[in-house]
């Protein structure tokens, strides 16, 4: 099954089709990142592709780490 979120970026509607299990995480992501009932403009969503970019970019630093150390111990 899949399930519609809908958000508002300068003035327009946008309607994405995600899969159940996967909308529930995305709406709690989404609420913290936009304002879910109203509009957002450009600069909101600048804001929220860097900040995801960054907890990426850390993430992977991790993995890195992690998979250095395991290299290290073999």
């Amino acid at each position: 099954m899949s399930k519609k979120i809908l958000l508002h970026i300068g003035g327009r509607r946008f309607d994405v089709d995600v899969e159940d299990e996967f909308a529930l995480f995305l709406e709690k992501k989404m609420a913290e990142d936009f304002n879910i009932d109203g509009n957002n403009d450009l600069r909101v969503l600048l804001h929220a592709y860097v900040r995801k970019n960054h907890e990426l970019y850390v993430q992977e630093q991790k993995v890195q780490e992690i998979t250095k150390n395991i290299k290290d111990l073999g």
